[in-house]
């Protein structure tokens, strides 16, 4: 029984990134290009950017809940993406990145916005 909670008490000091849940990431860099189209009753929205390195991983467009008025009618997106571990070699320099979410349409929606670390980009949605 001494063993066992000497065992449990070494792995809960120990470092868990490899175990732990993917998390919400960080903002890509930049945004190069955002299109987003309507069809059959669903919004399907693309973005393409870049990230500072090598190694970044899932990235991904996430919903971002508006408060102000003036995002009534745009849906306003979160372009992010997991960094690379630190102890981790990767390769320096812009390198592109996609990503793509389909969400069901909803009524009075205009507008796509996607924002990342350095900039943003707003596009009107093809019907």
């Amino acid at each position: 029984m001494r063993g066992v909670s000497l065992l449990v008490a070494v792995l809960l000091a120990l470092p868990v990134p490899a175990f732990a849940a993917i998390g919400p990431g960080r903002a890509v860099s930049r945004i190069d290009g955002l299109m987003a189209t309507e069809k059959g009753g669903h919004l399907t929205v693309q973005a393409k950017g870049a990230v500072p390195s090598g190694g970044w991983k899932h990235a991904a467009l996430k919903p971002r809940k508006s408060t102000t008025p003036a995002d009534a009618h745009v849906l306003v997106l979160d372009f992010v993406a997991e960094p690379p571990q630190p102890s981790d070699a990767v390769i320096p320099g812009l390198l592109p990145v996609t990503a793509t979410i389909t969400l069901k349409a909803r009524k009075g929606t205009v507008s796509v916005r996607a924002v990342s670390a350095a900039n943003e980009i707003t596009t009107q949605i093809l019907r």
